[in-house]
């Protein structure tokens, strides 16, 4: 049995993820684990033709990215046993390589699996929503003035969006 770093297999259920409502992400990422073996691999992901991957409701699309992302780890272009060491903006660089990951993705993998804990993703629409409420914005604040407010927040600004995350969760009577 192969297995993979818990990272790239974070990384590919990311990947899944993207652009889906809860529930319909959960049901495909079973469904393509089950395909694909648990934990996913790099040779999982390889094995399964274009239409196994659509049988389990990933398009087209998200189904090139799997495979960009497994191809470019098996090729050792990606390498997640170095991602520890590096600082943020490498990790960033490293793994929006692959299609279909950009920094947004590539910051929420810091915060959620590196466990970042000062990673601030500007271009996220729940804190950008979470600022432009608490902070008394007309509009959603662009990415200079997400810094500017979030600076006393460092070194702690992944924790400070988790608060802001669920600030907007919050149901009051």
């Amino acid at each position: 049995m192969e297995f993979g770093p818990p990272e790239f297999h974070s990384l590919a259920e990311a990947i899944v993820y993207q652009q889906l409502n809860g529930k319909a992400a959960v049901t495909i990422f079973k469904r393509f684990a089950a395909l694909a073996g648990e934990p996913i691999t790099p040779e999982g992901i390889l094995k399964l033709s274009d239409e196994q991957l659509r049988s389990v409701g990933l398009s087209k699309q998200k189904s090139a990215y799997l495979k960009d992302l497994a191809a470019k780890t098996a090729a050792g272009l990606l390498d997640f046993s170095r991602l520890l060491e590096m600082p943020d903006a490498e990790v960033i660089q490293h793994l929006t390589q692959v299609k279909g990951v950009g920094v947004w993705t590539a910051q929420m993998f810091l915060m959620f699996t590196l466990r970042r804990p000062d990673v601030l993703p500007t271009g996220d629409y729940g804190v950008q929503a979470a600022i432009k409420k608490h902070y008394k914005r007309r509009q959603m604040p662009k990415a200079h003035i997400m810094e500017k407010i979030a600076k006393p927040w460092v070194p702690y600004r992944s924790i400070a969006c988790w608060y802001l995350w669920r600030s907007l969760d919050i149901k009051t009577l």
